[in-house]
């Protein structure tokens, strides 16, 4: 097994999170926040959209090296799984679902002669022998197929969640199972309904990869669908650890320069206005560029691919991570100013409780929902800047799968005759999906925890 080091921090923030849950299960000012979440329809079907793409995001985490391969490469489970995909390329660019190359070229014929046509693919669709007449049928065959497959997936994790319960046959135990705990009967049944859309779709298209290119190929013939799918833990890297390196920061300055303000105030305010002033997209190019010198006169630390691109991601994570912190800085400092004049702080000030107490006790666990509020809007923002700084070429690596690159790749392709737009296609989907997703739940979890909306104080 082999951890790079984007994995060891994704373990850390699961690891980090889980404790968290642990330690906050039970509290009443969390626990009801989290049952509004819960029942309401559009943050569980949003949560599961997102926990989809987290399990992707997870198993493209797990690296190693086979140990039948002679090219001493990593690969992730992912990688495993999606082995088809990976090794079955083609010459140059085909259509979604296409048997033939997408140009023309000149073929020579069983009988010696050239003729200028479509070259057949290696891979896609070759198993059909006429595809004119048997292409829509066979893809109708197999997407039904894989459509079966994963309803049949559906109904088999149903009928297990409703004999773990006993009784499965009584009605009221198919409502408890379709009305899970913390969530009423509306939104468990909308949990389910996405369910049984997002798992026969994955289904039927990775039954259907199998035997074509679902979003067709690129320039040097690899399958564009799987580009889009390893893009996924890019995109999730950058949301997730970005918000790990710039949380402390952002808690930690924020809530000193609100409580001691004076000359601490001062400081921490002269910091955070500087390094807004400085262009952020300048800033980001700048360090990039020394990420790059750095590796270039270390080839021997980096002689995988791989470890570079990782290398520079994590370097991209930590340099969005010291750009982006000061504007939760600000509301946390805002909100402790306020916070510190309250009546239980000042009590607990002049019965001679100790400062960090305060902090500990008072302050910090009344700013947890401006920056739960926080973390989860900046995720979307965070994923959309990894896609515009990977089009202008200070994003992640080149050699490293993001619908950055994928974007930034289909420029030229666009300008082309015929077009070709499926790559554009490809990244634009997933990325929507990811970041609608996003936002949707960032909204529930808005009107949960902010108390002016719930009217909790």
């Amino acid at each position: 097994m082999v951890v790079l080091w984007t994995d060891a921090l994704i373990y850390l923030l699961i690891v980090v999170m889980l404790a968290l849950g642990w330690y906050l299960r039970g509290k009443e000012h969390i626990k009801r926040p989290l049952q509004q979440i819960g029942n309401s329809k559009i943050g569980m079907v949003s949560l599961v959209v997102l926990l989809f793409f987290v399990l992707i995001g997870l198993l493209d985490s797990v690296h190693f090296k086979p140990e039948d391969d002679k090219k001493n490469e990593i690969i992730s489970l992912l990688d495993a799984f999606a082995a088809p995909l990976r090794e079955h390329g083609e010459k140059t660019y085909s259509a979604p679902f296409a048997t033939t190359l997408y140009s023309k070229e000149m073929m020579m014929q069983s009988d010696g002669s050239m003729q200028w046509g479509y070259p057949r693919l290696e891979f896609g669709g070759s198993h059909l022998e006429a595809p004119e007449t048997q292409l829509m049928p066979d893809i109708l065959q197999k997407a039904a197929y894989g459509l079966v497959q994963g309803l049949g997936l559906m109904g088999l994790l149903l009928t297990i969640s409703l004999l773990r319960r006993g009784n499965a046959a009584r009605p009221e135990h198919c409502q408890r199972v379709l009305a899970a705990r913390g969530a009423d009967k509306a939104s468990a049944k909308a949990i389910w309904q996405v369910l049984l859309i997002v798992v026969p779709l994955a289904a039927a298209l990775i039954h259907l990869s199998a035997y074509y290119h679902v979003f067709g190929t690129d320039k040097v013939g690899e399958d564009v669908f799987y580009q889009a799918v390893k893009s996924i833990r890019t995109g999730l890297v950058i949301g997730t650890l970005t918000t790990l390196i710039m949380l402390p920061m952002a808690l930690i300055f924020g809530i000193l320069a609100g409580f001691f303000r004076g000359w601490v105030d001062d400081i921490i305010q002269y910091i955070y206005t500087t390094l807004s002033s400085i262009p952020g997209v300048l800033l980001i190019a700048a360090s990039i560029l020394m990420v790059q010198v750095y590796m270039a006169n270390h080839e021997a630390a980096f002689t995988s691919v791989i470890v570079r691109s990782d290398m520079r991601l994590l370097f991209l994570c930590m340099i969005l991570g010291v750009t982006s912190w000061t504007g939760l800085c600000r509301l946390l400092r805002a909100e402790t100013l306020k916070l510190r004049e309250m009546e239980y702080v000042q009590a607990a000030s002049a019965l001679g409780v100790k400062q960090g107490a305060i902090l500990l006790r008072h302050i910090l666990p009344n700013v947890m929902h401006i920056v739960l509020i926080s973390v989860v809007l900046d995720f979307s923002s965070l994923v959309l800047a990894e896609a515009v700084l990977s089009y202008i070429n200070i994003g992640v690596d080149p050699a490293s799968y993001s619908w950055g690159n994928m974007i930034n790749g289909a420029r030229l392709e666009m300008a082309r005759e015929p077009i070709v737009w499926w790559s554009l296609t490809a990244a634009f989907a997933f990325m929507f999906a990811l970041v609608l997703a996003a936002n949707l739940f960032a909204d529930v979890v808005q009107d949960a925890f902010d108390p002016r909306r719930s009217g909790n104080e």
